[in-house]
Formats: C-alpha cells, sequence, structure tokens
C-alpha cells in the first residue's frame, strides 16, 4: 500500500518562508556592512579633500602647518554667523601659534535664499579670504559672488573684503555703493551683494568680539 506525503501546513510553510527571508536580510546586511567598511576610508578622504578645497580657497595651505579638519571648534548655533545649528570653526597654527580662524557664516536674506560662505580671519581681525560656497541666487545676475563665475577674473567682486577689518571701515560704508557704501555691485542685482556684505561684517565684528574664544593666548597648550 504506497502512504502519499503528508502536505504541508500553512502554518509550517509561513514559519519556513519566514526563515529563509530572516537569512536573506542577514547575509544581505552583512555584505552591505562589508562593503560599507571597506568604502568608508575612501569616501571619508574623499569628503576631507574636498572640504579642503573649499579651504583653500581662503587660507593657502602654506600659511599653516597643522592639520585644519583636526583642529577644530565646535559653536553653538549662532545668530550673528546666521546659524541655525551647530557650525565648525577650524583653526590654524604655525610654528604653534594661531596664524587664522576659518569660519562658515551665512547670509540669510539672498535674492533666493541662505547664501553659505567660508571666512578667513587673522588674529589682528583682518579678514584673509572670503569665499561663497553655496548659493541659489539667479543665475546671470548673482553668479559674479563667486570667483569662478565672475567675469573679472583679474580682480573678482569677492575679492575686495581681502585685508579689511571691522574696525577700519565704518559701520556706515559696509554696504553696497547703491546704499551709499564702498562696495560694488552690479546694476540690477544688489540683493545678493547687499546681503553678503551684511553677513561679512557681522561675521567679522563676531569673531573680534569673541578673539580670546577663537584665539585665545594663540600658542597651544
Amino acid at each position: 500500500m504506497t502512504h502519499s506525503a503528508k502536505p504541508i501546513s500553512a502554518t509550517k510553510m509561513a514559519v519556513r518562508t519566514a526563515i529563509i527571508l530572516f537569512v536573506f536580510v542577514v547575509i544581505f546586511t552583512a555584505l552591505l556592512s562589508g562593503a560599507y567598511t571597506l568604502t568608508k576610508p575612501a569616501i571619508e578622504a574623499a569628503a576631507a579633500e574636498e572640504k579642503m578645497k573649499l579651504i583653500d580657497e581662503v587660507l593657502p595651505r602654506g600659511s599653516y602647518d597643522n592639520n585644519l579638519l583636526k583642529a577644530t571648534l565646535r559653536l553653538a548655533p549662532t545668530p550673528e554667523l546666521g546659524q541655525k545649528e551647530t557650525s565648525t570653526a577650524y583653526v590654524a597654527r604655525r610654528n604653534g601659534a594661531i596664524s587664522a580662524i576659518v569660519i562658515e557664516a551665512v547670509a540669510p536674506d539672498g535674492y533666493s535664499g541662505n547664501i553659505r560662505m567660508l571666512l578667513a580671519l587673522a588674529p589682528d581681525g583682518a579678514l584673509l579670504g572670503v569665499r561663497v560656497t553655496q548659493h541659489r541666487e539667479t543665475p546671470g545676475l548673482g553668479d559674479y559672488i563667486e570667483p569662478k563665475k565672475d567675469k573679472n577674473k583679474a580682480h573678482p567682486w569677492i575679492g575686495q573684503f581681502d585685508g579689511l577689518k571691522p574696525a577700519m571701515v565704518d559701520e556706515r560704508e559696509w554696504k553696497v555703493k547703491k546704499d551709499g557704501g564702498r562696495f560694488d555691485s552690479v546694476a540690477g542685482a544688489t540683493v545678493t551683494p547687499r546681503a553678503v556684505v551684511k553677513a561679512i561684517r557681522k561675521a567679522a565684528v563676531y569673531v573680534a568680539e569673541n578673539h580670546a574664544t577663537f584665539f585665545g593666548s594663540g600658542k597651544e597648550q
């Protein structure tokens, strides 16, 4: 007499399917984790190099001898810098002494929203360099705040801040010429430079007023 195989119950089938799925998820997760572990150093190195390329534009690498990405200050949300979230300041040193500070600032009142910038400042408060790192200003009109897109390659618009200190220029002059200040702008596109000029001054003044926080004694402890 031949006995036919008993049919697998729905419960056993569900359990078997669940086990197979679980094993698949475990294996897939392990593969993803392994791939991430292998690629993480390369991803971090690429991100660090991109950050350094931006910093290079405001502070040449030859002006300091420490690892700038490891010499940082975490800044709480700071209205004076236009920052609503925690931001980072980079401390440059040469022969142990602080040679500059690089900060992130935001002009919140650009024509199309936030204009993000990097600023390098010397211990005496002088601006060593300013660069716009991100914006959504009108193409063709707001482009000139970026040296790469500025038609005047010899004297880019953003370069007119180099060497200035808040104390050197009266607050009334920290405006575009259309508003009675000293800074150039392009006709028909004054909202963008107006926001940038205002944000640069606020950031420089903030650093000057918090000199001890950023520069301390100037020597490594």
